[in-house]
């Protein structure tokens, strides 16, 4: 297979050819879904070049959310994000703060000491009655950006739906067990913009980072990012590890769902977004990143999955709904 993306401190991600996947032969099919499995079971994390999202696709999304986050302030606060629910809309900067506590009050005092230094903005399946994306006007530079954002959706949805099939095909379950579970589309397209920062914030503020160290809730994660860096994920040994971008490539994490689901044996990895390696004087450039969250449909019970355990004692989690889990989860999170 292809060298790995990230190799430091036992930590190793591979970078694999998704084409051979989705194009292959039999044997490259099988090779390269258990190379996709492999990743997720030891890293938590893989690297996917020759998705079939073209980098034109990639780059036009990522100048709509440029678009998105220069409007005012007063303008974005009118789409605020409302509820777990819903999970739609914008989050200022210090609005969310990410990290694996689930006090609501022990958060809230580190999100005082040090609020994440983002503002995001969501956007869930279209057409859920109760809960409407919301929108921008169309007008000025923001003409076509529903469009232009419906349409990556589908495309990142198709791209869950072909990864799962790799995982199951990779476990020798038949490639379309997944497919019952994530033809829904209750994922979230979440557009990310880290604000230009001086690099003395760092220094002043011990522990400030730009997203605290988190593991995500669904099934798997498709992150694209753009050349700043800053992300980086936690090795087997308890140290932070720069998952640096490689371009044309997705980054892909397995999340706490689907760890729970293969009964732990794939891994929900630790990571976070800090200061960034390299500046420009005592400024850091803004860093935009997209990621999209995928999920088991919202009506699914999630059991442990069929090969990861031998007898009903070895079963690690009682059956769960999806939804109602991720809410538990976003709850907290906001």
């Amino acid at each position: 297979m292809e060298k790995a993306a990230v190799q430091a401190d036992g930590l190793v991600i591979p970078l694999i050819d998704f084409a051979k996947f989705s194009e292959g032969d039999d044997a490259q099919k099988l090779e390269t879904a258990k190379a996709i499995l492999h990743g997720f079971q030891t890293a938590g994390f893989i690297y996917l070049k020759n998705i079939p999202i073209t980098a034109e696709t990639r780059s036009h999304v990522f100048g709509a959310s440029a678009k998105l986050f220069r409007l005012p302030i007063e303008t974005k606060l009118s789409h605020a994000w409302t509820t777990p629910q819903a999970n739609r809309g914008y989050s200022a900067p210090g609005r969310e703060k990410v990290t694996q506590l689930t006090d609501v009050s022990q958060i809230e005092k580190i999100r005082s000491a040090a609020p994440d230094i983002k503002e995001s903005f969501e956007i869930g399946r279209e057409g859920e009655e109760d809960h409407p994306n919301q929108w921008p006007a169309e007008q000025d530079e923001l003409v076509g950006f529903k469009s232009t954002m419906l349409n990556f959706f589908e495309q990142c949805k198709a791209l869950h739906v072909e990864v799962m099939r790799a995982i199951a095909v990779g476990m020798g379950l038949e490639p379309g067990f997944f497919d019952g579970f994530v033809d829904v589309g209750d994922n979230t397209l979440r557009l990310l913009h880290y604000p230009e920062v001086d690099k003395r914030v760092f220094q002043i503020k011990p522990g400030q980072v730009r997203a605290g160290e988190h593991s995500d809730y669904g099934s798997i994660t498709l992150l694209f990012q753009d050349s700043r860096g800053g992300l980086q994920v936690k090795s087997p040994s308890g140290k932070f590890v720069n998952a640096t971008p490689i371009e044309g490539t997705c980054v892909v994490n397995a999340g706490d769902l689907l760890a729970r689901w293969s009964n732990d044996t794939i891994k929900s990895t630790i990571h976070r977004v800090v200061e960034p390696p390299t500046s420009e004087g005592d400024i850091h450039p803004a860093r935009y990143s997209i990621a999209y969250f995928c999920n088991p449909n919202f009506k699914s019970h999630i059991e442990a999955l069929p090969g990861t355990y031998a007898t009903e004692t070895e079963k690690k989690y009682e059956g769960i709904n999806s939804g109602k889990y991720l809410v538990q989860r976003l709850a907290a999170t906001y």
